[in-house]
């Protein structure tokens, strides 16, 4: 007998356990079986459980397991990146704070043992918080991705590209950390509004005729200003272009030219470039072949290509100075206070400078075309659509990729420097050196480049890598290309674009057919979670509260064509009372003898409540199928809601309890049958959803099936596949007009406020021959139900009788003497006048073009549900305050 409660705290480890020792998250060996696989978006080694990766994974699980339960190969492969910056950093604060050691007091060899040994004890917090999820991840094909196979894999890949000429060297503005003294991904650069200011600063013009007036924040790069730009079309300064100005402190001529960035509408109309040091004006500094005059050295301090007096000096030291400088020679022309976007590295915390230096690059642009050209084919198609777009902007205007990350954790760039500098690219250091041999004619020395190669590099093989190659295996044959890739949007750049390109490139095939774009998480007043805001919801502590599967199911439901989520505990909170409504309903068929009797078959069921319900069994499964199928995970979890919540828990089990209670023993075998069965298809198309819950009944309730083949688990069942025979229009009509004569009889009740103990008659004024049977042979149970005196027949309509009609059947409740008709009136009109009055409120403001462009999509989002539920509160208090006044 099940337990009066279900305790997630007991039976999800041993459950996990359980599913993870018997092998059956690995795919079936059948070489008959579709292949489906899924890679994950592999968490950082230094990362921990938060609310997007349990989105994330949940929905991963839910279709590996959906899939799983389909008969199909289900490869659901997990791993975790190696993190490149963020994993060095947590072992370089390790260091320090264990005795004050730098890395560089180690030396590069001894400090990756550090990072190797930190990775062995704690780098897999993250898989096992996996675990507690519920993924179904096949554990045995853990990849990582400074695995030696997936290190071949990265060699391989970067030598056959540089041997394409689509990786090469160049002097280039990249994202520059000066804590870590590395160049940095755009993913990993935060933009932060701070506190600054404009100053303008006067420069002479050459031949002393006058001064061009330019604004900058950085004052600092003013020492590396190589031009001064105007717009072509700016006549204020059309005389000036091709003569020159003095830059002050430095006293270097440099040119004023005609460019296109300028805008004459903002400032002076007059922009310093500085190549080296400004994206923007790198672009107009290769337009003009302008010298790149680089004066930071890798920690922000200026450099030999500085001013004797500025060498040395932090930049924000120099910014001082320079400012000071150009007030003591006369030429600050004025300070204005600002609030601006500041690129700070994400890690550190520090300002990222804009930075020239030689990096390694790959052509991007190439690589690119046929990426865009899968998906413009439907080769790769993006769900929902609209991220399509995003992808494209892209794509199309792709730079190229700094691929090169001054780190020591990470894969060691595989080139080789000889004593004039000459490169070797080759996939070991003994082919680097035969090579060198080759070119020198005699063995020669070898340098190693002391870069790593950018994290985002190695992951963009992680579909091909984690299964194999370069190794033509078994699994790369029969799992690539992958079919679903679940990520998120902020990502699409990073890594979804750069699997696009290297699987075309290397596999000639696409890396997954599908991209599934999980929304973002926010809170229960839909605001973006953050640490600042202290509204960062840890999921371990919903599960440890909740349990893993109300927090999916949560997940799950919430997942609507990409709209951001609202969480809040309520709503996890109700998903566990709906999973405690299925436990108790389970434990109620046990305690009656609900037992799947041997040959059971739902097609040869008589009765009309058994028919009715096996046919609401078909229905759902068609839903869920379909829904999960095509990703519409909300809808998945609608119908299963809808179906066990109120046809099954509510309206089965409450119209059975007669028959079950009753002396006909035929009748009575029916149902248990035919309740068993339900069960078992209930907890097949729950399952991938709520996965210990489901797995747990099922172990429990082995007599409700018996003979049943209930040996093995839940998780690998075969998916229901019910034919729409099973549908009995004539049974659902029939339960139809029994289960909506109580339910809209128990909405007038509700609505006109009439007391639970007062017990009316129901009063079937008009109905077909078929339908006055049926509700005469249900009478005694409908009475039950709608707290009702009796039903009857044909009955003319007493004044103060409340109409409504079902079915074509119209009912009567005659409620006068319980309640105040003209005060319900009066108290109606007044709640839809109030409601009147919130929509007017809210399709004013929806209506103003201004609040939807610059409201937060989120309150805008809100808005129009508050909207939409005003509206159906008042449309239901209106069908109240009708009825009422047609008795008037």
């Amino acid at each position: 007998m099940l337990s009066k409660t279900f305790d997630p705290k007991t039976v999800e480890p041993r459950l996990y356990a359980a599913w993870e020792a018997s092998g059956a998250f690995a795919p079936t060996k059948d070489p008959a079986a579709e292949p489906f696989s899924i890679v994950i978006p592999p968490p950082n080694v230094t990362g921990s459980l938060h609310i997007g990766h349990a989105l994330n994974n949940t929905l991963q699980d839910v279709l590996i397991r959906f899939e799983r339960m389909r008969g199909k190969a289900a490869l659901w492969l997990p791993g975790t990146d190696h993190a490149g910056i963020a994993t060095q950093m947590v072992v370089e604060r390790q260091l320090a704070s264990e005795g004050n050691i730098s890395r560089r007091d180690l030396g590069r060899e001894a400090f990756v043992e550090k990072v190797w040994e930190w990775k062995a004890k704690s780098g897999g917090t993250i898989v096992n918080q996996l675990r507690r999820l519920g993924a179904s991840c096949d554990w045995s094909r853990e990849r990582f991705t400074l695995d030696e196979g997936l290190s071949a894999a990265v060699r391989k890949v970067f030598v056959r590209l540089y041997k394409e000429k689509l990786i090469y060297r160049d002097k280039r503005l990249v994202n520059w950390d000066p804590q870590f003294q590395t160049a940095i991904s755009d993913l990993e650069v935060e933009q932060r509004e701070v506190d600054g200011h404009y100053w303008r600063f006067a420069y002479p013009l050459e031949d002393g005729s006058g001064e061009i007036v330019v604004a900058t924040t950085r004052p600092e790069t003013m020492l590396a200003d190589t031009a001064v730009a105007v717009h072509p079309t700016d006549e204020r300064y059309t005389r000036l272009i091709g003569r020159a100005v003095r830059l002050p402190i430095v006293n270097r001529p440099v040119p004023i030219i005609a460019d296109e960035y300028p805008d004459p509408e903002k400032g002076s109309g007059a922009v310093k470039i500085t190549p080296a040091h400004d994206f923007n004006d790198f672009q107009v500094g290769k337009r003009h072949n302008l010298p790149m005059i680089n004066i930071f050295d890798d920690f922000a301090r200026l450099n030999d290509n500085a001013p004797l007096e500025y060498r040395g000096l932090d930049r924000f030291a120099a910014r001082r100075k320079v400012v000071d400088e150009f007030e003591r020679l006369g030429l600050l022309r004025g300070v204005e206070k600002t609030r601006h976007v500041v690129p700070h590295g994400d890690r550190s915390g520090v300002v990222v400078e804009p930075y020239l230096t030689d990096q390694w690059y790959v052509n991007a642009e190439i690589l690119a075309r046929p990426a865009i050209k899968a998906v413009e084919d439907g080769d790769t198609v993006f769900v929902p659509k609209a991220w399509e777009k995003t992808y494209f902007e892209w794509m199309r205007n792709i730079q190229p990729w700094c691929i090169s990350r001054q780190l020591w954790w990470g894969h060691r760039i595989p080139a080789w420097y000889g004593p004039d500098g000459r490169v070797f690219v080759e996939e070991s250091e003994a082919e680097a050196r035969r090579q060198a041999q080759e070119h020198y004619g005699r063995p020669t020395d070898l340098r190693q480049d002391e870069d790593v190669l950018d994290t985002w590099f190695s992951s963009a093989l992680w579909p091909f890598s984690t299964l194999g190659w370069p190794e033509q295996s078994a699994d790369l044959a029969r799992f690539y290309p992958t079919h679903t890739l679940v990520t998120g949007f902020d990502i699409i750049f990073f890594w979804v674009a750069r699997m696009m390109m290297q699987g075309l490139h290397f596999m000639g095939e696409v890396p997954f057919k599908r991209v599934f774009i999980n929304a973002l998480v926010r809170d229960a007043e839909g605001k973006k979670m953050s640490k600042a805001k202290g509204n960062v919801v840890d999921p371990l502590e919903l599960v440890d509260e909740y349990g893993a599967d109300a927090l999916r199911f949560t997940l799950t439901a919430m997942t609507s064509g990409g709209r951001d989520l609202n969480l809040s505990r309520q709503r996890i909170e109700g998903y566990r009372n709906f999973g405690t409504k299925l436990w108790n309903a389970t434990r109620f068929c046990q305690m009656n003898g609900c037992a799947r009797a041997e040959g059971f078959d739902p097609a040869k069921v008589k009765a009309p409540l058994n028919r009715w319900i096996v046919g609401e069994t078909v229905r759902t499964a068609q839903a869920v199928t379909l829904a999960l199928a095509e990703c519409e995970f909300d809808r998945a979890a609608e119908a299963l809601y809808r179906f066990i919540w109120n046809r099954f828990c509510d309206w089965y089990v409450e119209l059975a309890k007669p028959v079950l209670n009753g002396a006909e023993p035929e009748g009575k075998a029916e149902v248990q049958a035919t309740a068993a069965w339900v069960l078992d298809e209930t907890l097949k198309l729950l399952h991938p959803v709520m996965p210990f819950l489901t797995e747990e009944l099922w172990g429990q309730t082995a007599g409700l099936g018996a003979p049943r083949a209930h040996r093995g688990f839940l998780m690998t069942a075969p998916w229901p596949d019910l034919p729409e025979s099973l549908v009995d229009p004539a049974a659902d009509a029939e339960i139809g007009l029994i289960v909506e004569a109580i339910s809209e009889g128990r909405s007038v009740r509700q609505e006109l406020n009439v007391p639970p103990s007062a017990r009316p008659p129901l009063l079937v004024l008009e109905a077909t021959p078929g339908q006055r049977r049926i509700l005469q042979a249900a009478a005694p149970l409908i009475a039950q139900l709608l707290r009702i005196s009796e039903v009857r027949i044909g009955e003319a309509a007493p004044e103060g009788a409340i109409p409504y009609v079902v079915e074509g059947a119209t009912f009567a409740l005659p409620v006068a003497e319980f309640i105040d008709l003209s005060a319900e009136r009066a108290r109606l009109a007044k709640e839809v006048a109030g409601h009147a009055g919130e929509i007017d409120k809210l399709a004013r403001k929806l209506a103003n073009p201004d609040f939807v462009a610059r409201a937060p999509e989120e309150v805008v989002e809100e808005n129009r549900e508050r909207l939409a539920e005003a509206q159906a509160a008042r449309a239901k208090l209106e069908a109240a305050l009708s009825r009422l006044e047609s008795v008037a």
